[in-house]
């Protein structure tokens, strides 16, 4: 099939390696053609040989039951690039015998009529000699909801055994009725172990590395360090360091080695997708949590994958208010003077600001009273507590005002020697109601103390003392 964006790989998980899309995964239950990458070399052809995922591949997990049992269900493989779903596609197209077919799409570059294609060609495969058709769809996340719905047909029917991949929650990006007929499954981030059981076979394996080198201690860590989690990541980083060391007549991929062939890791972000939404919900909760250290983790997280700064600005401006409050009036001062120095300096200066006031939140005392009065305050107001405003505070700055009642009988407070003074002020319907309740941290621990003599003056409940 020679469809633009799609990759015909024939039957069974021994096809030829043509051309697979870009997944981020390290593994293909094929063969790699001679001069692949290194990622591609080493990727799993047997169940065996798949290192992670020890969850959805122990003994009678839903994914192990599905591929001894021969794959009959449509799967929406959902984690992080580099954690096997392409591998865990392939051997689905292998399982009862290999006698599927296996095409891979790519939701980046095919579209609604590439879909019919193979949607077309998998009827004739199994009208001709009962072959099922494995199709293996990278990034469902990026199709429309045309290009999704047009798969809903042959998923249901059977025609086409779907193997979607998605670095993206499928709750938010795929369809509903697709998202019903397929079973979910979360892959994870592979573990610093997974990931050197895989180094180490790349290195010893005649389709890797052959001994060519040898993989020190301190080399090692670094490459795991630089993976973060991502099977191709890691081969792609340590093909690059032994290239570097064959070619200058030496064969220990050391510290210095990495370092010399990665210049800085790649940050798994996606400024459009559920990282975004993740590292700023730790981001937030760090702060409130008062870990300084591990905010500024999630801020430079985000500042180095290029997040607007003006979004930091204003999520941490929504902080101040909502989880600092008045236990720390400075707090919304800093965070508003940190956002104009972003809109005024900008970047990379501005991240100093940045991190000055995510510091200055996450160590202020912490109070939720403001957020917690006003969102009680407009609960009422939504419940149809709206009485009219009482008659002596209505504007009276227009003729007639007086005949009608409004602003008679207004007393002024700062005609009172101590500047506050009994007078009704809220509608009846809430007279004596108490939504502002400050803590006894920072400075609301004065206000808690302020705040009930107020009270008691303007609701005339004693006399001062």
């Amino acid at each position: 099939m020679s469809t633009d964006g799609l990759f015909d790989i024939g039957p069974g998980p021994g096809g030829p390696d043509e051309g697979d899309p870009d997944t981020g995964d390290t593994g293909d239950a094929g063969g790699a053609r001679p001069g692949a990458p290194l990622a591609a070399r080493m990727r799993p052809r047997s169940l065996d040989e798949v290192v992670g995922q020890p969850e959805l591949l122990k003994p009678g997990a839903p994914l192990r039951r599905l591929l001894d049992g021969g794959a009959a269900a449509s799967v929406l493989l959902y984690g992080p690039p580099g954690t096997g779903k392409t591998t865990i596609a392939r051997l689905m197209a292998g399982a009862g015998g290999g006698q599927r077919h296996f095409v891979a799409l790519s939701a980046l570059s095919a579209g609604v009529k590439e879909l019919r294609a193979v949607i077309s060609e998998a009827r004739t495969r199994r009208d001709r000699d009962g072959t099922q058709t494995v199709l293996f769809i990278d990034e469902v996340h990026r199709f429309s909801r045309t290009q999704q719905d047009a798969l809903l047909g042959a998923v249901e029917d059977r025609l086409v055994l779907l193997v979607a991949a998605t670095t993206e929650n499928p709750s938010f990006s795929v369809v509903s009725p697709l998202l019903s007929r397929s079973l979910v499954l979360q892959l994870q981030s592979l573990g610093e172990d997974d990931l050197r059981a895989l180094l180490r076979r790349a290195v010893a394996s005649e389709r890797g590395l052959g001994g060519a080198v040898t993989l020190v201690a301190d080399g090692e860590d670094a490459l795991v360090r630089l993976a973060a989690g991502d099977g191709r990541r890691a081969l792609t980083a340590l093909e690059a360091a032994a290239d570097g060391v064959l070619g200058a007549g030496e064969t220990t991929v050391d510290l210095d080695a990495v370092e010399r062939a990665v210049t800085e890791v790649a940050v798994r972000y996606d400024r459009a997708g559920d990282q975004h939404y993740d590292v700023i919900s730790a981001f937030i909760k760090s702060i409130r949590g008062s870990d300084a250290d591990a905010a500024l983790h999630y801020l430079a997280r985000m500042l180095v994958a290029g997040e607007d700064p003006r979004f930091v600005a204003r999520r941490l401006m929504i902080h101040a208010s909502e989880d600092v409050g008045l236990a720390d009036p400075t707090a919304l001062p800093a965070a508003t003077a940190a956002a104009q120095v972003v809109q005024l300096v900008g970047m990379p200066e501005a991240r100093i600001a940045l991190a000055q006031v995510t510091v200055h939140l996450a160590t202020a005392p912490k109070s939720n009273a403001v957020i917690t009065a006003i969102d009680a305050a407009m609960a009422d107001v939504r419940s149809g507590k709206v009485g009219a405003v009482p008659a002596h505070l209505r504007d009276g700055h227009y003729a007639g005002a007086q005949k009608l009642g409004n602003a008679v009988g207004y007393r002024y407070p700062h005609d009172d020697p101590d500047g506050v003074l009994r007078q009704q002020y809220p509608p009846d319907d809430v007279v004596g109601v108490d939504y502002y309740t400050p803590t006894g941290r920072g400075n609301e621990r004065t206000l808690a103390e302020r705040l009930p003599k107020l009270r008691r003056v303007v609701r005339g409940i004693r006399d001062r003392t």
